[in-house]
C-alpha cells in the first residue's frame, strides 16, 4: 500500500498532468506561447506553501493583511498585498502574446543551496526538505510522463520558463556569515551559480525547456529587515541606507549569473534566455522614484509592519499603509504589487538597459 505522503504526491502529479493535457489541446490551435512554468521562492510563490504541512508560519502568507488588494481582498498565500512578480509577468505575456496557461512550482523559503531555508520550510513527502530541486522534480516527473507525445515536446519547447531564486541564500549568508577565518564570499557565490546552472541544465533543459526568463536577486540589503540590521550596526550602511554586506553580494552575483547563462546558451543547442538585472532596476527606482509610469515614493518603510522601517513583520495588528501603490516594500522582505508590476514591465519590454540579451517579449516570440 502506498504511503499517505506518496499518495499526496501522486495526486499532485495527476492534477498537474491534467492541467498540462488541457493546455496541449489549446496549444495545437494557437501558434503562440502556450504556457509559463514558474520556479523560485516567495517572490513568485502563489500559495504553494499553504499546502505543505510541515511549513512554519515564516514561510506562509495565509493570514490577515496579505492579499488585501486582490479581487477577493483576502490572503491566497502570496507574500504581497496583491499579485506578485509571477502573476505580473504572466499578465504581460498574456496581453501581448496570448499565453494560455501555466503551472507554478515556486515555494517560499527555498534557495539554491541545500542548507538554505532549513529553519522555515520542510518538505512533507518522505520527510525531505522542500528544496528547489524538489520543485523541479515535480515538473520533470510530469513532463517525463508526457514526452512520448511529440506535441508535448513542442509544447514544452515553446513555453516560457521563469526562474526567480537566490535571495534567501544571500539573506542567510549575510545575516549569519561564517566566522571571519572561514568566510569566502567568492566561493559562496560560485557555489550558488554552479547550483543554478545545474537546475537549468539538468532539471529543465534536459526535458525540453528552451526559453528561460531569469531575474537575478535584487539589492536584498535594502529590505526593511536588512535595513534595520544595518542601522543597528552603522558601520555596514551603504549609500542607500541599506545593509552593505548583503547588497555587495547581490552586486557580485548578478554578472556571475549573466556569465553562467551565456555559457550555457553556447553549450546547449537552441537554448534562449532573457536575464533581468534586478540590482540595476532597484538602483533606478531609488534614483528615480517618481516617473510618468509609476510613483514609488516610499522607498524605505514597509507598508505593513511595525517598529523601525516596518521591519517588525506584517500581521493582524501591524500598521497598514493607505497608499500602497507608492510603497516599494509590502513587508519586511517582499515588494508590493506596484513594485512587482514595475519589474515585470521592465522584464517584458526593456530595450537593453536592465534586461539582456533580449527581453521577455522577444524571447517568447522566438521559434525554439
Amino acid at each position: 500500500m502506498a504511503s499517505r505522503g506518496a499518495g499526496r504526491a501522486l495526486a499532485s502529479l495527476l492534477a498537474l498532468s491534467s492541467v498540462l493535457a488541457l493546455a496541449l489541446q489549446g496549444a495545437a490551435a494557437k501558434p503562440r506561447v502556450p504556457a509559463m512554468f514558474v520556479f523560485g521562492d516567495s517572490l513568485v510563490d502563489v500559495g504553494n506553501n499553504n499546502h505543505l504541512a510541515n511549513c512554519n508560519a515564516r514561510c506562509r502568507a495565509n493570514y490577515t493583511r496579505y492579499g488585501v488588494d486582490l479581487p477577493c481582498h483576502s490572503p491566497t498565500g502570496r507574500f504581497s498585498n496583491g499579485y506578485n512578480l509571477a502573476d505580473q509577468l504572466g499578465g504581460e505575456s498574456q496581453s501581448h502574446v496570448g499565453l494560455d496557461t501555466g503551472i507554478n512550482f515556486a515555494s517560499g523559503g527555498v534557495g539554491l543551496l541545500e542548507r538554505t531555508g532549513r529553519s522555515v520550510v520542510w518538505y512533507t513527502h518522505n520527510g525531505r526538505r522542500q528544496l528547489l530541486p524538489r520543485c523541479f522534480d515535480h515538473f520533470t516527473r510530469v513532463i517525463t510522463w508526457m514526452l512520448e507525445n511529440r506535441t508535448a515536446a513542442d509544447f514544452i519547447a515553446k513555453s516560457l520558463f521563469f526562474i526567480s531564486v537566490g535571495s534567501n541564500d544571500l539573506f542567510e549568508y549575510s545575516d549569519a556569515p561564517p566566522a571571519p577565518d572561514n568566510r569566502n564570499d567568492t566561493e559562496f557565490l560560485q557555489d550558488l551559480v554552479a547550483s543554478y546552472a545545474g537546475y537549468v541544465k539538468v532539471h529543465a533543459y534536459a526535458v525540453g525547456a528552451r526559453k528561460f526568463s531569469v531575474v537575478s536577486p535584487s539589492l536584498v540589503g535594502c529590505c526593511p529587515s536588512q535595513r534595520k540590521i544595518a542601522h543597528d550596526d552603522p558601520k555596514d550602511v551603504d549609500k542607500y541606507g541599506c545593509l552593505g554586506t548583503a547588497n555587495n553580494l547581490s552586486r557580485q552575483l548578478q554578472p556571475m549569473v549573466a556569465s553562467m547563462l551565456h555559457d550555457l546558451s553556447l553549450e546547449l543547442p537552441r537554448m534562449n534566455y532573457s536575464l533581468g538585472d534586478a540590482v540595476g532596476m532597484a538602483k533606478w527606482v531609488f534614483q528615480s522614484p517618481s516617473t510618468p509610469a509609476y510613483d514609488l515614493t516610499e522607498l524605505v518603510t514597509a507598508c505593513c509592519g511595525s517598529g523601525e522601517f516596518g521591519a517588525g513583520g506584517c500581521n493582524s495588528t501591524a500598521l497598514l499603509c493607505q497608499n500602497r501603490s507608492s510603497y516599494v516594500f509590502w513587508g519586511s522582505y517582499h515588494p508590493t504589487e506596484a513594485a512587482s508590476a514595475v519589474t515585470a514591465k521592465q522584464l517584458f519590454v526593456d530595450t537593453g538597459l536592465f534586461v539582456h540579451p533580449i527581453n521577455v517579449q522577444q524571447l517568447v516570440t522566438l521559434q525554439p
